[in-house]
């Protein structure tokens, strides 16, 4: 069976002046320091984190890939593919994939012009198709085969989706947008400004001299682009529905949880560390911990599909601090007994990991 590996990275702010890996680069929270990367591999089929990089903040994620298909291959990884997102789009990148023989499951960047041309040839066939819905996420989708590039030697299939409510919101944003551009280049009218393509790509400017005397919008620009809204795509590399490579896709959120447990109950938040031995380490022991703290999640995700409704104390923080609660003290005999006696909320969260009360004592 093909493993899926989700596969997604993070950085994080530093302060410290002796750490090498801290360099300046593109933060997702950008505070004008530097950063350094942490990335993260999740085996999404068997539901547990396989390893993790650390790298220096300047880096790329689309030139951090190809390092990381190596370490895969030394591994000795078989049988998988890669599940990512825009930002590990390019070619060179698919490339190595295929010659390493892994496939991969990526969201196209943006409406780039061969998918929005592939948009624009199917558009209105499957929109409203009963054939086509994917209910769970409450959008339509379709499949169609085709290459990637002009070079490309197999064939690739794009899973082009329709989502109404994005739709609307994508044409709310459209507009917000079109409406800022043209309020400030109507400020500078009459003076020598000159703008950039940003602006120029929806408006036809007319200058009298070097002074801006006026401005037209581009309609079938926008035409366009509001044919477009709704719309995304998901390019496989291995046959498959619709249906299933967006499932598969929504999958990788694993991930983005991840890093969030990793930062809020893992204290990684904050390195509070000077040295690169001492960053390596803290990293090292939060992602042992992470392991850990994914396998006591799943098992009660899986318990808590067998009850009835949805218990408040089947998470892990809730599950830690009621555990805890069991005490053992010893008495005269040197022997440990239960100081009190197990509760009906305890019995259930020791049966999630296949123990009882008994256990206790063994």
């Amino acid at each position: 069976q093909r493993v899926y590996v989700s596969y997604d990275s993070t950085n994080k702010n530093c302060q410290a002046g002796d750490i090498d890996l801290v360099e300046f680069g593109k933060a997702k929270d950008d505070k004008g320091i530097p950063v350094f990367n942490v990335s993260l591999a999740f085996d999404k089929t068997n539901r547990v984190p396989l390893f993790y990089e650390e790298y220096p903040g300047s880096i790329t994620d689309v030139s951090q890939f190809l390092c990381m298909v190596d370490k895969v291959i030394e591994y000795g990884y078989k049988k998988i593919g890669f599940i990512l997102d825009r930002g590990y789009f390019s070619k060179e990148n698919i490339q190595y994939m295929d010659s390493n023989h892994y496939e991969f499951i990526i969201m196209a960047k943006g409406c780039k012009s061969f998918v929005a041309s592939m948009v624009e040839s199917i558009r209105n066939t499957f929109e409203t198709d009963r054939k086509c819905v994917i209910r769970a996420y409450k959008v339509y989708g379709t499949t169609v085969t085709s290459r990637l590039y002009e070079d490309d030697t197999k064939d690739r299939y794009f899973h082009i989706y329709y989502n109404p409510s994005r739709q609307a919101a994508e044409r709310e944003k459209l507009e917000q947008k079109l409406d800022r551009y043209r309020e400030f280049i109507e400020k500078h009218i009459g003076t020598d400004t000159q703008f950039g393509h940003t602006y120029q790509a929806y408006f036809s400017l007319f200058y009298k001299g070097k002074k801006l005397a006026g401005l037209q919008e581009k309609s079938d620009v926008v035409q366009r682009e509001l044919n477009l809204c709704g719309y995304f795509c998901i390019i496989t590399s291995e046959k498959m529905s619709a249906s299933q490579a967006l499932i598969q896709y929504k999958g990788r959120d694993i991930s983005e949880k991840l890093f969030q447990a990793d930062k809020s109950f893992l204290g990684s938040q904050s390195m509070r560390v000077q040295l690169p031995e001492a960053m390596s380490t803290k990293i090292f022991i939060e992602f042992v911990a992470l392991i850990v703290r994914n396998r006591i999640y799943n098992l009660l995700k899986e318990t808590m599909l067998k009850l009835d409704g949805s218990p408040n104390y089947m998470t892990v923080p809730a599950d830690l601090r009621e555990l805890e609660k069991i005490e053992m003290v010893r008495r005269n005999n040197n022997h440990y007994v239960l100081d009190h006696a197990v509760t009906r909320k305890q019995k259930t969260l020791l049966s999630a990991f296949g123990l009882d009360e008994n256990s206790i004592y063994t």
